[in-house]
């Protein structure tokens, strides 16, 4: 059985084009093959921005440190568990003023750990999380694809490669807001279809 972390980011929730994506693969996915789902809403379950106290406490030695500490240091440590649990890795991504959701940017910052989910070496960083495969449903009003203004694709390959999944797949589906958007929701969840099933 195949174990599947579904991040979903979007304001507006299931209503989201960016969720709604993600839910059809996942859905494609099931018809494929026996599959386990854990769904992590980032927006409705929002993490708050890191802080220096909440880094201080990853950096202190678990039995040493206080309470608060601890609690703080098992958002970081619970994230990563489930994230290690599942093989693929499904993200559900809406583009907000060119970046990802400020909210998948807090789960990458507890999720990215010196030590734990990467190290430096002398021949630079070595991402510590293996064999996963990513997969990202990109939901955008406009069409980014492909030029200098689309500052997601880079920045995922780049952060999630960091950490060691490097096996990362996009699925776009563009010009949400502008005339044709139903053509390019078609375009897309047929490429769904045919990814899933791939497999």
């Amino acid at each position: 059985m195949k174990k599947v972390l579904v991040l979903s980011s979007s304001l507006n929730g299931e209503q989201g084009n960016s969720t709604k994506l993600s839910q059809q693969f996942v859905e494609q996915l099931a018809n494929n093959q026996q599959i386990s789902v854990t769904t992590r809403d980032l927006s409705d379950n929002a993490i708050a921005h890191l802080t220096q106290t909440e880094m201080a406490a990853w950096m202190t030695d678990a039995n040493e440190r206080s309470d608060e500490q601890k609690a703080l240091a098992a958002i970081s440590d619970d994230l990563i568990a489930e994230l290690n649990d599942n093989e693929l890795i499904v993200i559900g991504m809406p583009m907000y003023n060119f970046g990802i959701p400020s909210t998948f940017k807090a789960w990458i910052d507890r999720i990215a750990r010196a030590g734990i989910t990467f190290k430096y070496t002398e021949q630079g960083p070595v991402g510590l999380i293996a064999d996963k495969k990513v997969v990202v449903l990109a939901a955008r009003g406009g069409l980014y694809q492909g030029t200098d203004m689309d500052t997601q694709t880079k920045y995922l390959k780049d952060v999630l490669g960091f950490v060691g999944m490097t096996d990362v797949d996009f699925i776009y589906a563009e010009g949400l807001a502008m005339p044709g958007a139903e053509q390019s929701l078609e375009a897309a969840q047929n490429e769904i279809k045919t990814f899933a099933a791939a497999l």
